[in-house]
């Protein structure tokens, strides 16, 4: 804390510029998970203070992100689904898992899960990002239409006979539990039926009807009565959103081109008095704990939702430590990734109580940050802080945002959160596995298959599959390769290998050698990815033993690919020996070889490697500091 205010100026501006960037992303997340506009701002205000108060990673912006926000919509649909499809009566519950995920995430960074992360392969993670991507674009395009399944009777009246047979089974569940529901008089029964109106009737219906058309699934069942029925208003409203977000990026990336939208429309909607669908109102005043958490506590509510709460929790937990990696790589600093943990479960205990949306580390939010100057924790608090002054200065102003705009915001965010990177490799990677006649890359398995789950069926459950699978296919792999255990060594534990003792003493200043022993898999590129800190500066060579590296998976390779960039960018000019078919082939297939590694620094043993350094690479050490250095 002493060194908080070191670099005020920087984090100042760095945490309001964070801030203006959150603010219209806070309030899309939380109209498109259910709860509203409020609870995204309120887990917006929260998460990003405390998380940077008590997390591990200095630069970090916190607060609602897709991934959570997709997690979340599934856990409020299915919980405000058991409450008769009422949100206020729903919410203590929802909030409860919510603040159980918090609670989770702080015991799992006391634990010490946070290093273990880093063990999630990359095409179970590539195939949630283009999932969430997907889902969020599906299921915007109905508010982009101006389409509202539950306000369409056509839609609805379909769904009376089974909300009228859930109201009565809804009465009988009653009269069982207060013990006056029995064969020989239905008086009781037949009295409470008689007291229920249409417009109950057609009150449930709208929620069944609302629920059928929720999800991917739901959203393309109901997207012909959406294109039949378009509000052209608000069609246009988001569309002019979306022109303006990727328009203005080709101006200035300076101004946040989603705030730019975000007033502009909303702005211009409103002074010329059009007739748009508004966002729902934002309470005015300081933000109010919900206290009936504690007070209607009843651990059957959320019993069912325990598995999902800690699936929550984990996701919050890689969502932050990927970002805190981004950090790490622009700030060149280390975070400490339990401590993150903890930070974060607070900040999502704290943002639940008051009911906020949960969220992690922001990626995109972090790099502005950085970007505009943010060096310490202060930053992340600043946003926060400027969040809940815009929310208790400008509530009603904000309430007069066209719902339009935000689904227009959230379009251009399920467009942007998809891995191109993992799906323009599908062509490139190899075919290692065979399925009856078909010849198919196990990578390509698992992201397809996590990717088609969590967009048709459940996230949680997706995510889960694709584990299991990835690591039995790796499994099989290593068993079919090599019994060896990986082995990649720090610098410090590096011994010349027999072949390496007659190189030349006078260039080991120049060139610096490295052994990679056994694969480069998403369980070692942490490991490798300390290559250039182990380079020291006087060398303008490194040679990398590729011998003993019989395999690389795709983590592996874009963990060398960033490696070699980062070398590149060092003007370090890197030579590989004994590089084996299948490496070979991964580099091959994105360009490595030739782009970073040309073939003729590529050699079959050490010896003609020594050969080319004794002729191209010479002693750049002066005399007295080689002295020195003895």
């Amino acid at each position: 804390m002493k060194n908080l205010f070191t670099n005020f100026k920087g984090d100042l501006l760095g945490g309001i510029t964070a801030g203006i960037v959150a603010l219209p992303l806070a309030l899309a997340f939380g109209v498109s998970s259910g709860l509203g506009p409020t609870a995204g701002l309120y887990g917006a205000i929260f998460i990003s203070f405390f998380a940077a108060l008590f997390g591990g990673t200095n630069t970090q912006i916190s607060g609602p992100t897709a991934p959570m926000t997709a997690v979340s919509m599934v856990i409020i649909a299915g919980i405000i689904a058991t409450f008769d499809g009422s949100v206020e009566k729903a919410l203590p519950a929802i909030l409860t898992v919510f603040l159980l995920a918090g609670l989770m995430q702080i015991g799992l960074g006391i634990i010490g899960i946070g290093k273990y992360i880093r063990y999630i392969p990359y095409p179970v993670v590539s195939g949630f990002m283009t999932a969430i991507g997907v889902i969020i674009l599906v299921t915007q395009i109905l508010p982009a239409l101006g389409y509202y399944p539950k306000e369409d009777m056509s839609w609805v009246t379909p769904f009376k006979p089974q909300a009228e047979e859930l109201i009565l089974e809804n009465i009988l569940r009653e009269e069982a539990n207060e013990g006056i529901l029995v064969l020989e008089d239905f008086e009781q029964t037949i009295a409470r039926s008689g007291e229920i109106t249409e417009a109950t009737i057609m009150e449930e219906a709208a929620t069944l009807a609302a629920k059928e058309a929720s999800g991917v699934l739901g959203a393309i069942k109901v997207l012909p009565k959406a294109l039949k029925s378009i509000n052209w208003l608000e069609l246009a409203l988001a569309l002019i959103t979306i022109l303006i977000i990727y328009g203005f990026k080709r101006i200035t990336t300076t101004v946040p081109s989603t705030l730019v939208a975000l007033l502009l429309v909303s702005g211009t909607a409103y002074a010329l008095g059009l007739d748009y669908r508004t966002i729902e109102r934002i309470p005015e005043g300081f933000p109010i704990p919900n206290l009936e958490i504690f007070t209607e506590f009843k651990i059957g509510a959320i019993a069912p939702y325990i598995f999902t709460a800690l699936t929550l929790a984990l996701l919050g937990a890689i969502d932050s430590l990927l970002t805190s990696v981004v950090a790490d790589n622009m700030t060149k600093t280390k975070h400490k990734p339990n401590k993150e943990l903890v930070g974060q479960g607070i900040g999502n205990s704290i943002a639940a109580i008051f009911g906020g949306l949960p969220g992690a580390g922001a990626t995109i939010r972090t790099v502005v940050n950085i970007d505009s100057g943010g060096k310490t924790r202060l930053s992340g608090m600043i946003a926060g802080i400027l969040l809940l002054i815009i929310l208790l200065a400008l509530g009603p102003v904000a309430s007069q945002i066209p719902a339009a705009v935000l689904a227009g915001i959230l379009i251009t965010v399920g467009i942007a959160v998809m891995d191109y990177k993992g799906l323009k490799a599908i062509p490139n990677l190899p075919k290692d596995i065979k399925i009856g006649p078909l010849k198919l890359s196990s990578e390509v398995v698992v992201m397809l298959v996590v990717l088609v789950l969590s967009t048709f069926w459940n996230l949680v459950y997706a995510v889960g599959i694709g584990l299991v699978i990835a690591s039995l296919m790796f499994m099989k792999k290593m068993g079919d390769l090599m019994s060896e255990r990986s082995d990649v060594k720090s610098l410090s534990e590096e011994k010349a290998w027999a072949d390496e003792k007659d190189f030349p003493q006078s260039l080991k200043e120049e060139v610096f050698i490295k052994h990679v022993k056994g694969p480069l898999f998403f369980g070692t590129t942490s490991d490798f990815q300390t290559l250039t800190d182990q380079i020291p500066n006087t060398a303008s060579y490194a040679v990398l033993r590729l011998d003993r590296m019989q395999y690389m998976d795709q983590s592996g390779l874009y963990a060398m690919e960033d490696a070699l960039q980062e070398l590149n960018k060092n003007n370090i000019t890197v030579l590989f020996v004994g590089l084996l078919p299948q490496p070979r082939y991964m580099m091959e297939r994105i360009d490595i070889i030739p782009d970073f590694i040309p073939e003729n620094h590529i050699f079959e043993n050490f010896k003609e490697c020594t050969t080319w350094i004794k002729s191209y690479v010479k002693d750049n050490v002066q005399p007295s500091t080689a002295s020195l250095q003895k």
